[in-house]
């Protein structure tokens, strides 16, 4: 945490010296990033704009996370914005890049404000954010409408349900639990709220292989298949990949022959998939070893 508050420090300190850009400088930058792919370019139109992300970072000072966090997150929305500011629209980059700033800036706000995620979508961001000062504003206009009414009425404005804005009233109102709370069990003595969140799931490695292997022996399976002729094909799709395998007796039928005769051409196909399987798999070990 050290290295990133003396990171976000030499931002501040930097943004305090940056140039004030003239709208011809500031756009003849933008020409040099954008057809010369000039990276000096590009970061002198960044920090001289740093001014403004420290000031839009301290609008949300409130929301009770450090101030070096949030200018930080808002660096990197001012150089999302730097990288996709288009000069020849008629539109001063400062403009541009206030909405790439408050964005990075909320959705950090959002994944740190609390352990309890919030939902993502463009009304609840402006339900989170906006909630508060719709209801004092509110309540200072009618002071004797209770809680529902004015619940209701920010639900119509920001249109969302009644529900959310009541759920979101409660998480901005209560703190967070904690994991080393207590917890009631008959079974756990002494138990912790953080004791039951363990997740039995494979981990991300796990599945990554599960995923490879069963790929590889996708691929070993289809390609086993062309060792196959026709007759064994179709018996082996009849027997063993619908949904319901067709018996010995109604194969032959249909094949014109007798249900012992399908059972030998079936065991000779899986015979040569077995064997065909085997080869790629030494084959493949080989390759990697």
């Amino acid at each position: 945490m050290g290295r990133l508050d003396d990171v976000a420090t030499s931002l501040m300190k930097s943004a305090r010296s940056a140039p004030f850009l003239e709208r011809e400088a500031e756009r003849e930058l933008a020409i040099r990033w954008k057809d010369q792919r000039d990276t000096a370019a590009l970061h002198a139109l960044a920090h001289a704009h740093m001014r403004l992300v420290i000031a839009m970072a301290s609008r949300f000072r409130h929301y009770g996370l450090p101030l070096g966090d949030l200018v930080q997150e808002g660096h990197i929305g001012l150089l999302e914005a730097a990288v996709r500011y288009e000069p020849e629209r008629d539109i001063r980059f400062s403009t541009y890049a206030t909405w790439w700033i408050r964005a990075s800036i909320q959705d950090y706000i959002l994944r740190n404000w609390s352990i309890v995620r919030g939902g993502t979508s463009s009304a609840q961001k402006a339900l989170f954010f906006n909630l508060r000062r719709l209801r004092a504003r509110l309540s200072r206009m009618n002071p004797g409408e209770n809680s529902g009414e004015i619940f209701s009425q920010i639900a119509t404005a920001l249109g969302v349900s009644m529900r959310d804005v009541e759920n979101m009233n409660a998480r901005l109102s209560a703190p967070d639990p904690s994991l080393n709370a207590p917890v009631a069990s008959n079974d756990e003595q002494g138990a912790e709220a953080g004791d039951f969140f363990a997740d039995d799931k494979p981990l991300p490695d796990e599945i990554v292989t599960q995923t490879i292997d069963g790929e590889r022996r996708l691929k070993w399976l289809r390609d086993a298949y062309a060792c196959l002729n026709p007759r064994e094909l179709q018996i082996i799709r009849a027997r063993r990949l619908g949904e319901e395998a067709e018996t010995l007796e109604t194969l032959g039928e249909r094949l014109g022959i007798s249900k012992e005769r399908v059972r030998q051409i079936e065991n000779r196909a899986l015979e040569k998939l077995r064997a065909s399987m085997l080869a790629q798999r030494d084959r493949d070990s080989f390759m990697i070893s």
